[in-house]
């Protein structure tokens, strides 16, 4: 049995994620991972896709906008406190920080996150990548 844990979101992050936000790890379990992803204020992700896993992610702070393409399938969404999304394995995704403080969210992921090969870097987005 694994020993239960608990814990805060680090002031500082652990990891650039492959499309330009700051992730800041919480917590793995076998079968997903939760994390705390922010974007600054300005900024714009790089367009990606995963290989292997799915995503939830749920706003806690700011404002923005996320892009979803599966297929014939697109959404431009506006996003803050209290929306909810998800990004189905195989989804084309980017997104943007449109207000004046830190857009944050948690992201957790089925199964965890596999490393840094999970994220495949596309050719097409909504907007070109800008850091904050």
């Amino acid at each position: 049995m694994r020993p239960f844990e608990s814990g805060q979101v680090p002031a500082a992050y652990d990891v650039l994620a492959p499309d330009g936000s700051e992730i800041r790890l919480l917590h793995s379990l076998d079968g997903a991972s939760v994390v705390h992803c922010a974007l600054p204020v300005g900024a714009i992700s790089v367009p990606v896709r995963h290989r292997t896993v799915d995503e939830v992610w749920f706003f806690l702070a700011g404002a923005g906008q996320v892009w979803r393409k599966q297929g014939g399938r697109e959404e431009l969404l506006d996003v803050g406190p209290g929306i909810s999304l998800t990004i189905p394995l195989g989804t084309r995704f980017q997104f943007r920080n449109s207000g004046d403080a830190p857009l944050e969210f948690i992201i957790a992921t089925t199964p965890p996150w596999p490393g840094e090969d999970e994220a495949v870097v596309l050719d097409e987005g909504r907007w070109l990548p800008h850091k904050g």
